[in-house]
């Protein structure tokens, strides 16, 4: 009965170790509101049931809410004008040593171009009408086209347009050559500038660029699943796997509350080893996690939440996030 008694002892001081070192409620974290991540800028929604790996997105665009076409520095330029704290783009090398600011891999859905966006040189690639395939009723209009010409952008002219801003570039592709590439770029960049800037995408290209640039922050699917299932084993514990360190997290918000010290202790942790968390919208399987994009999901963040989230929908979310987030109103005498 001692032995027993003595057993089940330990396992209380444990647990209560455990939560004592877990809880948000001793943490000292401040209330903020949430750093928000804008998914290729000002985009046009579209439908989603169905979506594959290679399905068009431009010709099943829902109808239109604002004007703006998705990775234009119009877009990006009205998404930080919205109250967007930092933005995605997704990027491709050029035959002219470039990197073209472009969604697809090919040409063929959103422009009148065709063939690999890989294949052409940004010159090409700014002769072409980034509206051009964009229709909200199966073809018999289009809403966009000839209102996209020369507006595909460089690498360079957005950064150089976007000073001090923050950005996380997509990789499209797996090959560790289009990392070197990036990071000769990237490179040319003061590390102050660079602190402004994250690179995820394919392992390989990720990998490239982390043994480059270890100061980058970077992002893979190798890493964020090593970092969530070691994080997930040992983070009880407040140890931060090295895998989470000076990356940028994207963690879906139905998996981010199982994380150890969620949200304040976690955030913490994260910051502590210099790395960036982002919500995205509730992970379902699949290979697809849309941002946070529905309003009710902004209501159901925990209050004085100061992590990021990624959306797809900035122009949806941001009134409730203002809303929700607004400081207290100051009392007059």
């Amino acid at each position: 009965m001692r032995k027993r008694t003595i057993f089940f002892g330990v396992i209380v001081v444990a647990a209560a170790g455990i939560w004592v070192n877990n809880t948000s409620l001793l943490s000292s974290r401040p209330a903020g509101s949430p750093e928000v991540l804008a998914h290729r800028g000002l985009a046009q929604d579209y439908l989603r049931a169905g979506m594959t790996g290679e399905t068009c997105t431009a010709s099943r665009m829902l109808p239109p809410r604002h004007a703006y076409l998705e990775n234009t520095i119009a877009s990006m330029e009205a998404a930080f004008a919205l109250g967007a704290d930092a933005l995605e783009l997704d990027v491709h090398p050029t035959t002219d040593g470039k990197f073209a600011v472009f969604h697809d891999w090919t040409l063929d859905c959103r422009t009148e171009g065709k063939g690999e966006t890989r294949n052409h040189s940004m010159a090409e690639l700014k002769t072409l009408d980034v509206g051009y395939g964009y229709t909200a009723d199966g073809g018999k209009s289009f809403p966009f086209r000839g209102k996209g010409i020369g507006m595909m952008p460089s690498l360079d002219e957005v950064l150089s347009h976007f000073p001090a801003h923050r950005f996380n570039i997509n990789v499209k592709s797996n090959d560790p050559g289009e990392g070197e590439k990036l990071a000769a770029r990237l490179a040319t960049l003061s590390p102050a500038e660079r602190f402004y800037l994250s690179v995820y995408g394919g392992d390989k290209p990720v990998a490239a660029v982390k043994a480059a640039l270890p100061d980058m922050h970077t992002l893979s699917r190798a890493s964020l699943t090593q970092c969530i299932l070691r994080y997930a084993a040992l983070g009880w514990s407040g140890y931060v796997p090295d895998a989470c360190r000076k990356g940028t997290l994207l963690i879906p918000v139905n998996i981010a509350k199982w994380m150890w010290g969620w949200p304040n202790r976690f955030l913490d942790r994260m910051q502590g080893v210099d790395s960036r968390v982002y919500l995205l919208g509730p992970y379902s399987g699949g290979d697809f996690s849309q941002g946070l994009d529905d309003p009710e999901l902004i209501k159901q963040l925990p209050n004085g939440y100061s992590g990021g989230i990624s959306t797809d929908a900035l122009d949806l979310i941001m009134p409730d996030i203002k809303e929700r987030f607004a400081p207290p109103a100051e009392s007059t005498p």
